[in-house]
């Protein structure tokens, strides 16, 4: 189907824009009460590989201040790649020397500055440019990206992080399906990046369902140039995935591998197609 590298997904190609601005006041209050909630020996416990509970929320907090220095204030300085680094490498790297550099703040003090600056990125997202051109996102493949995107995209992974510091401290997954399905809405948004070196005839349809009221189903379609989302999955996918909600956000989130995410789903039809679709990731990994 495609020789050579493919290009870069056309923005119309990930499917109809997500508004995901009336969420995040919401998920910002309820970041803050779980962080609140925490007992002291909670902030010590690991919360990724490699990083606490603090240290999450201390990377939370710079990823605010990023934020309203970018799309606020206009400011401009900061890190920057080292010559021959990837975006993946010094994302990271920055990422790690903002939490180093955070060590010296005790839980109560970053708890008070996230509330404050948590609470005026959640103000900044309320009154976004839906269509106005922002940051991109390198796992759906666009550079720079739609704002409903780009929102999408940092709701998710303020949702994501939230997630992961409860189950560090022993709870479970939010339960509310409505936030659940805009964040499932925006990581499935990722399959033609997903599926760009893919090859299948034109017209070739892979259909991802997850079940449960946080639900929905993706239907990718094969074209001269790569995939879309923007067509109107009508005929019988070739490829069928059905997973449940937690399967499906913890494979985006790389919480769990594409081999497990397999053995977990039902599937139908050509598996080299699935195979591919699960090796699906919704964050810079």
């Amino acid at each position: 189907m495609m020789s050579g590298p493919p290009p870069v997904p056309e923005v119309s190609r990930l499917g109809a824009p997500i508004d995901a601005r009336p969420l995040f006041a919401a998920e910002h209050a309820a970041l803050i009460a779980t962080l609140r909630g925490l007992r002291p020996d909670d902030w010590h416990a690991e919360a990724v590989p490699g990083w606490s509970v603090r240290d999450l929320a201390a990377h939370l907090l710079g990823d605010c201040y990023g934020r309203l220095a970018r799309d606020r204030d206009g400011h401009r300085d900061g890190p920057a790649p080292a010559p021959g680094e990837t975006l993946e490498a010094f994302i990271h790297r920055a990422n790690q020397e903002w939490v180093d550099a955070c060590a010296r703040l005790s839980p109560a003090a970053l708890t008070d500055t996230l509330n404050l600056i948590g609470g005026q990125v959640a103000g900044l997202f309320r009154t976004a440019d839906l269509t106005a051109p922002a940051l991109g996102v390198s796992w759906a493949g666009v550079d720079p990206a739609p704002m409903w995107l780009d929102c999408a995209r940092e709701f998710t992974e303020l949702w994501t992080h939230r997630q992961q510091i409860r189950h560090a401290v022993g709870q479970e997954t939010d339960p509310d399906p409505h936030v659940l399905a805009v964040v499932l809405d925006t990581f499935l948004r990722a399959l033609p990046h997903t599926l760009r070196h893919t090859r299948a005839p034109e017209g070739t349809q892979l259909r991802m369902s997850i079940d449960g009221p946080a639900g929905g189903a993706w239907t990718a379609t094969a074209l001269a140039d790569g995939w879309t989302l923007a067509e109107p999955g009508a005929g019988v996918p070739a490829t069928r995935i059905a997973l449940d909600a937690d399967t499906a956000w913890r494979l985006c989130t790389r919480g769990i591998t594409p081999a497990t995410a397999l053995d977990r789903a039902r599937v139908g039809g050509d598996r080299h197609l699935a195979e591919a679709a699960c090796r699906i990731v919704s964050i810079v990994h």
